[in-house]
């Protein structure tokens, strides 16, 4: 078993860190709002006071935080207390600039760091059966991959440094256009009085049946605004999606699209809410706009 370390108990990395104390791994936890740990705690994880004690007490530290510069926060604050050849893996999403940055920051110090999102959402989390796409070298990856098999029913070494974020960006665009499709289908049949809940089983079944279809389909049909991924992280997400293709030259019509679309709850204040509440914006458009 392993020593390791979990900072970030979100909604993600509490479930995360919880699969690695079940599966018996010495787990040392942190995070920014302490009362978080405690169910961790209680499960059989150290509880840390500080964040410089997580790498003292762990030869690999996952992060699991929301933004770059979030994670060049706590990576930052672990690094003075890091043994040489600690590892980082990050499951965060951020940019691939980030990410490679990182990665050199963390060489020139000895120490050794993979960039490692996750697809799977918050039910992935929880069920243990997330996919993490993995940046970095063959042999940090053989080091963390049989750590994250604790959650994951899914890992892959992409590339190099970078390449782990730069899948999730695709990820992510893909996420989108299947969003979007559940939403403007369900919110049609909606307005053609199609009964919704037959309407999401028959379509869901077919050609075009979607993961979004399957988890965020019975939301929508529950007026289930919680998250799951929220509004305000997709949108945070794509904003790395439009800088790493503003890089390459690379066109993203689908996603403008749907951020554009998105940001009719964050300007009502709303973007806490699960990214399926976009099935209330399309429902709310009028024709004339968009025909």
């Amino acid at each position: 078993m392993a020593r390791v370390g979990f900072v970030g108990l979100g909604v993600m990395g509490a479930p995360m860190a919880g699969h690695l104390v079940r599966a018996g791994h010495d787990v040392t936890v942190w995070n920014r709002t302490a009362a978080k740990c405690a169910p961790l705690g209680e499960a059989g994880a150290r509880v840390a006071d500080e964040i410089g004690e997580v790498p003292v007490a762990s030869d690999i530290v996952f992060t699991c935080v929301s933004r770059n510069e979030d994670v060049f926060g706590v990576v930052a604050a672990m690094m003075p207390h890091a043994a040489e050849d600690t590892l980082f893996v990050d499951h965060s999403t951020t940019s691939p600039e980030t990410a490679r940055d990182l990665q050199a920051d963390l060489a020139e110090r000895g120490l050794r760091f993979m960039d490692a999102p996750v697809t799977g959402g918050s039910m992935g989390a929880q069920a243990g059966t997330l996919t993490v796409f993995c940046g970095g070298r063959d042999e940090d990856y053989e080091r963390a991959r049989p750590v994250m098999e604790a959650y994951a029913k899914r890992t892959r070494l992409v590339g190099p440094g970078g390449a782990g974020q730069t899948m999730k960006v695709a990820n992510q665009i893909a996420v989108g256009g299947a969003l979007l499709g559940l939403c403007e289908s369900l919110a049609f049949a909606s307005k053609a009085g199609l009964d919704l809940a037959t309407t999401r089983e028959l379509l869901a079944g077919g050609a075009a049946g979607s993961w979004a279809f399957e988890h965020y389909g019975p939301k929508i049909l529950n007026g289930d605004w919680t998250p799951g991924f929220s509004v305000k992280n997709q949108r945070k997400d794509f904003a790395y999606a439009f800088d790493a293709a503003k890089e390459m030259g690379a066109a993203l019509p689908g996603t403008v699209l749907v951020d554009f679309l998105l940001s009719k709850l964050t300007e009502q204040g709303l973007d806490d809410r699960t990214t399926a509440a976009l099935y209330e914006v399309i429902l709310g458009l009028e024709s004339a706009s968009w025909t």
